[in-house]
């Protein structure tokens, strides 16, 4: 977060306490218990807002910050932050993430994905993964474009934080992955995508060319079995030693997004370099 900051900006750290109750449910009258489990996780998350204000210990921003105590407020993690980034009216929430399988995916996706989902103001979100490279500024940001408005907003946005010496890349994914739910051949389909991807890509060339970086863009495929949109453009990030990976959400809920699925949602559980989601709607 440092190293995208602009000194003009404002900085506010959250941290939220649990509510001990829904962590482990303890009996009706443990009453003490209950205190020494709720004075330990305040305890915890104010010692979290110490050491994060030691990033900004230099002074070049300033920086507030706040303990939220679900205890107090009730409700759960992600619905706190979402509220706390609407309240204070944030551009931006910026947010840790560790990539989990089995078991603990499940446990972490309880304020990841309802973050990705939910949340009306840009998501930052900075894998655990993630080595940042000390004092310097975002240098290559890699922008997945499906042709969508949104995905252009996500490109137009995401400039904000480009360099005028920087590099930017727009990529479009071709699915060439055989599904068993395909009905049309599938190198008709690759025709029309590409000619899709060729359209979306313009797009983006014609935004990107109000910059004075480096921008190119590219149309890159997925392999034919056993890949999806979402590798295709992780591994695009890694390849291309992107800084930034940025995408624009689409908002979808309920079935719809059940049967279009969630490319930024499944990037967001993947990839290892920060990953900016821009909502179609809101700030």
């Amino acid at each position: 977060m440092r190293n995208i900051a602009p000194t003009t900006a404002h900085i506010r750290l959250v941290s939220v306490a649990d509510n001990p109750r829904s962590i482990s449910p303890l009996p009706p009258h443990a009453s003490a218990e209950l205190y020494a489990a709720r004075a330990e996780l305040l305890r915890d998350a104010a010692d979290a807002l110490v050491q994060a204000k030691h990033v900004f210990a230099d002074g070049a921003v300033p920086v507030e910050d706040e303990v939220i105590d679900l205890s107090q407020r009730g409700g759960d993690i992600a619905t706190a932050l979402i509220d706390a980034a609407d309240a204070w009216r944030a551009d931006l929430l910026v947010v840790g993430a560790r990539q989990h399988h089995g078991l603990m995916r499940w446990v972490e996706g309880t304020v990841s994905q309802p973050l990705v989902t939910y949340s009306r103001c840009s998501l930052l979100i900075v894998p655990a993964e993630h080595e940042e490279k000390p004092m310097r500024p975002v240098q290559r940001i890699l922008f997945a474009t499906d042709g969508s408005a949104p995905s252009l907003k996500a490109l137009k946005y995401g400039m904000r934080f480009a360099k005028s010496e920087g590099h930017m890349r727009a990529v479009y994914v071709i699915d060439r992955a055989v599904h068993l739910t395909d009905f049309v051949p599938i190198h008709l389909l690759e025709d029309a995508f590409a000619e899709e991807g060729k359209a979306a890509l313009t797009a983006a060339a014609g935004i990107f060319a109000g910059s004075s970086g480096h921008c190119d863009t590219a149309l890159v495929a997925t392999e034919r079995t056993g890949d999806d949109i979402s590798h295709a453009i992780v591994r695009q990030a890694s390849h291309w030693h992107a800084d930034l990976l940025v995408m624009g959400t689409h908002g979808r809920r309920g079935a719809a997004r059940w049967l279009l699925g969630s490319v930024a949602g499944r990037v967001a559980r993947i990839t290892q370099t920060p990953l900016l989601l821009v909502p179609a709607k809101g700030s």
